[in-house]
């Protein structure tokens, strides 16, 4: 246990605690919400391969100031407790990036000596090695498939915070996606052209935050030129845009919208009583 002490460096413990203890200081962590971020932190952080750590803190900090934008707006369209807080508990952290988490422990234990290796059955194939093996090249084992994992799950969850948060600020009155017919801002299942574009930005911020992490890490990837970094930014803005379609389908098909005639405003907590927002 002690030869593989790199598993869990110091620098990384520090870099997850300074951002789970801001944010449940700053309100955008629940207390287990807190926790989750440590522990995801300092696992995808310490991974050899950095870009799965650095595209976590990337989606973090961008999904945390958006929510932020537009707060006193948003009070006025929207009703309930956390309008305009985000304030994320242990669950949603998972949901935002257990593929992710799981496809670093996974690129960890297949492709480097790590305690994580006997997860996997077989011998490790190949050691990553920057200088001499790109980990963005399809022959190389199963680097590149768990690669876009992550990229897409971070693409598209970062895709449909941007365009649930900001697409709510939206000057135009968004449609539902289903009927095309419009509907008050906040409405489960409704879309905007503000909203769409800022969701293909999101998966592109993704996509070339990762880009600019291998560029730097990897020599080997930098060899080939620039067409593996460039599908990461197309495949980026893909992934925001289908992930704000699929959950605006979701929440247009499943999802239920209170709206209160008094006050005007779409109703956040199931709690309140409001008038359903016809389909």
């Amino acid at each position: 246990m002690i030869a593989h002490w790199r598993d869990i460096p110091i620098f990384s413990i520090a870099i997850g605690t300074l951002v789970a203890g801001k944010g449940l200081k700053d309100g955008k962590l629940s207390m287990d919400g807190a926790l989750a971020a440590f522990f995801v932190g300092i696992l995808m952080l310490s991974t050899s391969l950095r870009v799965f750590g650095v595209t976590l803190l990337a989606f973090y900090f961008i999904g945390s100031r958006a929510t932020r934008v537009g707060k006193k707006l948003k009070v006025k369209l929207e009703e309930g407790e956390g309008v305009g807080h985000g304030q994320r508990d242990a669950v949603q952290v998972f949901c935002n990036s257990l593929p992710a988490f799981i496809a670093s422990l996974a690129w960890r234990a297949r492709l480097t000596d790590s305690f994580f290796s006997p997860l996997f059955f077989g011998p490790i194939t190949k050691i990553y090695d920057p200088n001499r093996t790109c980990s963005l090249s399809p022959d190389y084992d199963w680097s590149y498939v768990l690669i876009l994992i992550a990229l897409g799950q971070f693409g598209c969850s970062l895709g449909d915070t941007l365009a649930s948060e900001l697409g709510i600020l939206s000057k135009s009155q968004p449609i539902l996606i289903t009927t095309l017919r419009p509907v008050p801002p906040g409405t489960n299942g409704a879309v905007s052209l503000l909203g769409t574009m800022v969701s293909i930005l999101g998966g592109g911020l993704i996509g070339l935050t990762m880009a600019t992490v291998i560029f730097i890490e990897n020599s080997a990837c930098r060899a080939l030129g620039y067409t593996p970094f460039a599908k990461l930014v197309i495949l980026g803005l893909v992934s925001g845009g289908l992930g704000s379609l699929l959950d605006s389908l979701m929440g247009a098909t499943i999802q239920q919208t209170l709206y209160s005639k008094d006050t005007k405003r779409v109703l956040t907590n199931e709690e309140e009583i409001g008038s359903p927002i016809i389909r």
